[in-house]
């Protein structure tokens, strides 16, 4: 009887040793990884948070780590989008265009597009040095606005206002009507859109402008060396190719001293002819430099 009774006791105590086993080697099973789209999603959600906070260090680094995660996901341009931001309201431009650019190569039908290639255009903008320095960053910007300019012409800003008042004003009346609500949206966005426009029109001669400075300021410096020949070329430069902006009037003149300084009389006679033609005001003040140039031309 007690054999039996030890046996019985044996078989029990190695049923249960079997069972916590079993309970503990299902309880240590590893979990299963969070797949792609899961990470991309909680990790977008933390940037974005992050991005409002203005903790734009933060938020570029989770971002960052998404970028290969999330390539042919849903969210794909949607965190290449928010870093692009995150990088141009940091005050990092030449990222910001980078990744704006990438954007557009990587999603070209994400609806983000229109925003990516002003934002282009506007770090190139902010990164346009002064007059007197290279101007590499400065070409890029108008460049980048003329191709924004050209993709997403101005829409009819009376129309548009127009709808953005119509729907303002049903809103109030049914505050819930969802298609009150998308229209209104619509339209607001449009108007957003046309400001953008309007900034462009206006950026593009400014950088110009900045552009026929730095070419003046050359030209400038060749006449403080007694280069006048090489001053020339620099003024011929802004009349050709910068005839818009308000340094044409100082680099005619500026041509026809430096011809006088070489004493190339016909030739200054010449242009002094044409710049009298576009600015008949100017006849008293160059009334010297012409009676200078006829005198010499009756010696030749």
């Amino acid at each position: 009887m007690p054999v039996a009774r030890f046996c019985s006791r044996s078989v029990a105590m190695l049923f249960t040793a079997g069972l916590l086993m079993s309970s503990g080697c299902s309880s240590s099973k590893p979990a299963a990884a969070p797949t792609a789209a899961v990470i991309v999603s909680e990790g977008y959600a933390k940037a974005e948070k992050l991005y409002v906070e203005k903790d734009y260090d933060s938020a570029a680094l989770t971002l960052e780590s998404l970028l290969v995660t999330s390539r042919a996901t849903p969210l794909e341009d949607k965190v290449l989008f928010l870093l692009g931001e995150t990088y141009y309201n940091s005050g990092q431009y030449l990222l910001s265009s980078e990744i704006f650019t990438r954007l557009l190569k990587q999603v070209p039908s994400t609806h983000y597009a229109q925003t990516a290639q002003f934002l282009i255009a506007k770090s190139h903008e902010k990164l346009s040095p002064n007059f007197d320095l290279d101007q590499q960053e400065t070409q890029k910007a108008i460049d980048q606005f003329s191709i924004y300019m050209d993709l997403y012409p101005a829409p009819d800003d009376s129309k548009t206002l127009g709808d953005v008042e119509t729907y303002r004003e049903l809103l109030k009346i049914n505050p819930e009507n969802p298609i009150y609500k998308e229209r209104y949206a619509k339209a607001t966005a449009e108007l957003a859109k046309a400001d953008s426009l309007k900034y462009a029109e206006k950026a593009i001669p400014e950088l110009r402008n900045k552009l026929a400075k730095n070419i003046y300021s050359i030209a400038r410096q060749y006449v403080q060396l007694k280069k006048y020949k090489a001053a020339v070329i620099f003024y011929d430069e802004i009349l050709k190719r910068y005839p818009d902006t308000g340094f044409v009037q100082q680099a005619w003149a500026g041509k026809i001293d430096a011809l006088v300084k070489r004493q190339k009389w016909f030739e200054a006679g010449q242009v002094l002819d044409q710049y009298l033609q576009l600015y008949p005001v100017k006849q008293m003040e160059m009334k010297g430099t012409k009676e200078n140039i006829t005198q010499h031309l009756k010696k030749i």
